[in-house]
Order: structure tokens, then C-alpha cells, then sequence
């Protein structure tokens, strides 16, 4: 395999320049790979053993090649100034990087290095107020798509929930509803719930303008004490309000494809923290501040002072967060656990990785903030008080519609059957690819037109390719070439070994993924997988090749391609589609 080779030439060369610098102690050698193909498959860097070495960088790739040139491993050196680049004959390779992906098919790409390992991730924690919206689509995702590639080598993954059901924020929608609603329901206007229940956010927003003072703000706030203090009556329609909103919400994530394994409520969990912080206090790394408030002094870490119980003993967000970090963690051990939360929330997450230390946790140092940046629209940010979101239900609907009227004027209906559920599938891999293509940390701008485009770096493009290949395979005439065995060294075609690489460095990247949270890792060796195929089909005969040789051969490449394309789209959460 290409992969095994590339390690192969990295010990070799590690080898040769241990010797040279008469130590053991050097930097490891990192592989690359060369701006263009022609430069060779692997690319090692030797800038960093300048100084061990005493030698010009360039003088280092000489001095390597001259010692290996007698006895390396298979392929062909090529000397680039400070690098020592590898140029392998990838159709000598071509059956066993093909034999592979046969052998493992759907599991091709996956492997064990995180085999044994318990990690849980948090994501989508929608609050019981309002809908989902297209930010918390990038938080799915996101959360889905790395659930995903981490259970990809081989960890045991738990995807955790916290439903965001308490607070003033839920008291807002309550009271307007109390007070505007006049008994109507989801049932009597056709909504889904969580839509109806969000509508009356909007309308506290509303009226707080039309009020001009506090006072709707200060009801709120009354209701939230009632609340606490249990009042039957707040209570019943708490409990009415938030089953309305978790019902839409639920549906909300049938339809985008996420799920979860345990969830975990806000109302249950707000309480948690405050022992843990009263504990800390005992051990002194907490303090008891003038005003009666519980503080942790952050200077160790360049922060100033935290609250972590108010003056009046009510918890916050951070005392919550707490508890809630010690209760998972005695739920089910996890080995790490994973918050997918923006990167508003950079500071927040500093903090309670922190105070978790300091309270004595060790698996404080395997928690890690997955901080993704914000989704705005051309026009600019979005605000659920005013309605301004880009609500997910919505949006999907949007996207079906104009998937669906693709089909339709293209004439396609008969050959992909179902339009409603093809172009469902088309709307999400057009979202999820749009979500992910980004890398996670950067913030990004949602065009739903451009997401649909059938051309392009895009999910229907990604799909269109897979339909393509499978409608290629669906042609082809096993019966007419029976007997004939493929030859992988018949794929010398620039396009067809820049498929092959691909293919065999699939599962590297996966893995790449995983240990770095990145989806858009997998979405852009789609990207490139997809490309490389199109520029190969348009130039080259598949099923009509020179020899039966040749074309048994490239029905055999495509095939396997569309096995790794197949895999990185369950990863990623793009529905494959064998008709477009």
C-alpha cells in the first residue's frame, strides 16, 4: 500500500540521518506532499536538521540519497533543493491498493488507533424556545460528522445532548404566550411545535418595545422565581410549552438525520455544580468574596476573577457546566468528551477546563472545545428576538424545492423515482457539504442557491459523480467478459494513478480527521476524488477501453472509487443516491 511505503521511506531516511548527525536525537521527519505531481508521491522536508547536521538543507537531500542509493525501499528518489521528494510506480501497486478496498469494502477506511477508547461529544443543546436555525445546523453537523470519523477508528462514541429548558430566556415565551396566546395551540393553527412555541419569543421581544420600561422583563423574571420555587400552575405550562418544542425539534432531527444516544435537561442538571463549588471552597481554591459570592482567581491562566455562585447562592452557566462535566463522567467514564459549541463561547470553556483541574479532576486534560465559527448570511448575522433567523426547517424546505424543480426540468422524474425523497436527499447533502466544506474554526456565509448547484464544489456535484459511476457500473456487460481478469499495471493513465493515490489515501485521511475534528478534510478529498473522475471520464473510455483487459481493469478502478466516495459520504452525512 502507498501509505506503507511512505513510512517505509520515512524510517529510512530517519535512519540514514540519525547517522549523519552521529545522535539519536533529532526532529521526526514530517511527510508531505509535492505541489505537483510530476515532483514525485511524497515529499520530505529536511530544513530541520540543518543545525544538528551543520549542513545546508540541500547538501542534507544529497548526502541521504547518496547513502540510501544502494539499498531503499520500492520507488524512485528525486532531489528538489531541501527535499528529498519519492516518485513510486503506482501501477505496480494499483492491485493491492484495489484488492484492499474489495476486501473491506463499506469498512475500508476506518481503522484502531482509538480502539478502546471511550469518547463522548456534546452538540446541538438547543434551547426550548424557538426552532432550530441554520447555526445550530453547522453545530449538527458538525457534532454528527465528528461523532462519526472518531467512531471511524475504532473508539466507542457517545453522542450527549443538554436540552437548554430552563431559564428566563424559556420564561419569555411562557409569559407572552400566557398573555397573548389565547388558548391556541400547535393543533389549532397547524404548526409545528417548536415553531409555535417561538413565535411567542418573537412576541415578547415585541412587546418589550411597545412597553418602553422593565416591566415585561421584570414578569419574566417573577416567573422564573415561581418556577423554582415550583408553582403548580408555571410548572403545568412549562412542562406543555416544552413538550410542544421538543416534539418540532425532534422531528426537526429525524428529517436532517441526527441522533443522539442520552440526553441530558437543564432543569436537572442547573443545581449540580453548586456542591462542587462549596467543595472547592473547603479546599481553599475558591474564595468567599466581601459581597457573599463564591470567586475562583484565574491570574495562573491570564484571566481575571470568575463568579462561580452569586452573592444570593444561585448558580450560573459555569456552576451548571460543572456539575453537569462530574455527573457525565460518573454516567459513563468517558476516556474524552468533546463540546461543540462557537467560538463565542471561547472564554467560557477556558474557564471551566480550569476550575475542573483545579477541583482535582485529571480527566479535566482530555476535555476539548471543538470552537466553530459563526454562520452569517449574505445580508449579515441572524437574531431569533427579532425573527431575522434562517430557520432549519425552513431552509431544508427551501433547498427540497429547489432540488425538486431540478429534477423536473431536467426530465428526470422516471429515472430517479421517488422526486420527493430524491430531492430530500439531494437538500442534505447540498447543506451538510455546505456546512463541513469549511474548516471548522472559520466563519462562513450561507448562499442556499450556491449549496444547490449541481456544479462545483458542492454536495449535489458529489452526488452527481456517484450517480454517474453507478450508472456506468449498471451498463456494464459482466456476461461479454467473463474470464477476463483485471491488470492493475494497465492503469498508467496520469488521471487514473491520481485515482489510485486517492483511493489508497483515503484512509489516512480519515484518520487525519478524526484526530483533528476537521470534516472538511473528508469534503475535500471528495472534492478532489470527484474532479479527478470527471476529467478521467470525459478523456478516457471506460466501457468501450482498448482491450477487454484495459476495460475490466477500469470498470474495477471506478467500482472501488465508488466504494471510497460511499464511505466519506456516511462519514460526512451525504446521502448517496444511485439515480440522479
Amino acid at each position: 500500500m502507498l501509505e506503507e511505503l511512505k513510512y517505509a521511506w520515512k524510517e529510512a531516511i530517519e535512519k540514514e540521518l540519525r547517522a549523519l548527525a552521529g545522535s539519536d536525537d533529532i526532529p521526526a521527519l514530517t511527510i508531505g506532499q509535492p505541489p505537483k505531481s510530476e515532483m514525485g508521491d511524497a515529499a520530505f522536508p529536511l530544513f530541520p536538521y540543518a543545525k544538528a547536521l551543520r549542513m545546508a538543507p540541500a547538501k542534507i537531500a544529497e548526502a541521504v540519497a547518496a547513502r540510501l542509493e544502494e539499498s531503499h525501499p520500492a520507488g524512485e528518489m528525486l532531489l528538489a533543493g531541501p527535499y528529498l521528494n519519492v516518485r513510486f510506480d503506482i501501477p505496480q501497486l494499483a492491485d493491492s491498493i484495489l484488492g484492499r478496498v474489495e476486501r473491506e469494502g463499506g469498512a475500508y477506511g476506518r481503522n484502531d488507533s482509538g480502539k478502546g477508547r471511550k469518547v463522548m461529544i456534546e452538540f446541538s443543546c438547543p434551547n426550548t424556545n424557538k426552532p432550530l436555525h441554520l447555526g445550530h445546523m453547522r453545530n449538527d453537523s458538525l457534532g454528527q460528522a465528528v461523532a462519526s470519523l472518531i467512531a471511524a477508528t475504532g473508539a466507542d462514541v457517545m453522542k450527549v445532548n443538554l436540552i437548554n429548558n430552563r431559564g428566563v430566556h424559556i420564561c419569555k415565551s411562557m409569559l407572552a404566550y400566557k398573555l397573548f396566546g389565547n388558548g391556541e395551540t400547535p393543533e389549532s393553527t397547524g404548526e409545528k411545535g417548536d415553531h409555535f412555541v417561538g413565535r411567542y419569543y418573537v412576541r415578547f421581544a415585541q412587546w418589550e418595545k411597545e412597553a418602553g420600561d422593565d416591566t415585561p422583563d421584570q414578569m419574566a423574571q417573577q416567573m422564573l422565581r415561581d418556577w423554582e420555587a415550583g408553582d403548580p400552575e408555571v410548572r403545568a405550562l412549562w412542562e406543555k410549552m416544552n413538550k410542544w418544542t421538543l416534539d418540532g425539534v425532534a422531528e426537526t432531527y429525524r428529517n436532517t438525520g441526527i441522533s443522539f444516544d442520552r440526553l441530558y435537561y437543564e432543569s436537572d442538571t442547573y443545581k449540580l455544580g453548586r456542591e462542587e463549588v462549596m467543595k472547592g471552597l473547603d479546599m481553599g481554591i475558591f474564595q468567599r468574596e466581601e459581597d457573599g459570592s463564591v470567586q475562583i482567581d484565574l491570574a495562573p491562566i491570564g484571566l481575571d476573577k470568575k463568579v462561580l455562585l452569586r452573592r444570593d447562592g444561585t448558580t450560573l452557566y459555569m456552576t451548571q457546566d460543572i456539575g453537569t462535566a462530574v455527573k457525565r463522567h460518573e454516567d459513563w467514564p468517558f476516556d474524552s468528551l468533546i463540546y461543540v459549541v462557537a467560538s463565542e463561547q471561547n472564554y467560557h470553556f477556558k474557564v471551566l477546563f480550569y476550575v475542573l483541574k483545579q477541583l482535582g479532576y485529571q480527566w479535566a486534560d482530555e476535555l476539548h472545545h471543538l470552537s466553530y465559527g459563526m454562520v452569517n448570511l449574505p445580508d449579515g448575522k441572524m437574531k431569533s428576538r427579532e425573527g431575522t433567523v434562517v430557520d432549519a426547517d425552513d431552509l431544508l424546505a427551501e433547498l427540497t424545492g429547489l432540488a425538486r424543480q431540478e429534477i423536473i426540468e431536467k426530465g428526470r422524474e422516471a429515472e430517479v423515482g421517488d422526486v420527493d425523497e430524491t430531492a430530500r436527499k439531494i437538500a442534505l447533502g447540498a447543506l451538510n457539504y455546505f456546512l463541513l466544506q469549511v474548516q471548522p474554526q472559520r466563519d462562513m456565509v450561507f448562499n442556499p442557491k450556491e449549496s444547490m448547484s449541481f456544479s462545483g464544489n458542492t454536495g449535489p456535484y458529489l452526488q452527481y459523480t456517484c450517480a454517474r459511476i453507478s450508472s456506468i457500473l449498471r451498463k456494464f456487460d459482466s456476461d461479454a467478459f467473463k474470464g477476463v481478469e483485471p491488470d492493475g499495471s494497465l492503469l498508467v493513465v496520469d488521471d487514473e494513478k491520481e485515482l489510485l493515490k486517492l483511493i489508497a489515501s483515503f484512509p489516512s485521511q480519515v484518520r487525519k480527521a478524526a484526530d483533528t475534528y476537521d470534516p472538511s478534510i473528508i469534503a475535500a478529498f471528495l472534492y478532489d476524488a470527484a474532479k479527478t473522475f470527471s476529467h478521467y471520464y470525459h478523456d478516457n473510455q471506460i466501457l468501450k477501453a482498448e482491450t477487454k483487459e484495459l476495460t475490466v481493469t477500469r470498470v474495477r478502478l471506478v467500482t472501488d472509487l465508488l466504494t471510497v466516495m460511499r464511505n466519506a459520504f456516511t462519514l460526512i452525512g451525504i446521502p448517496f443516491l444511485e439515480s440522479m
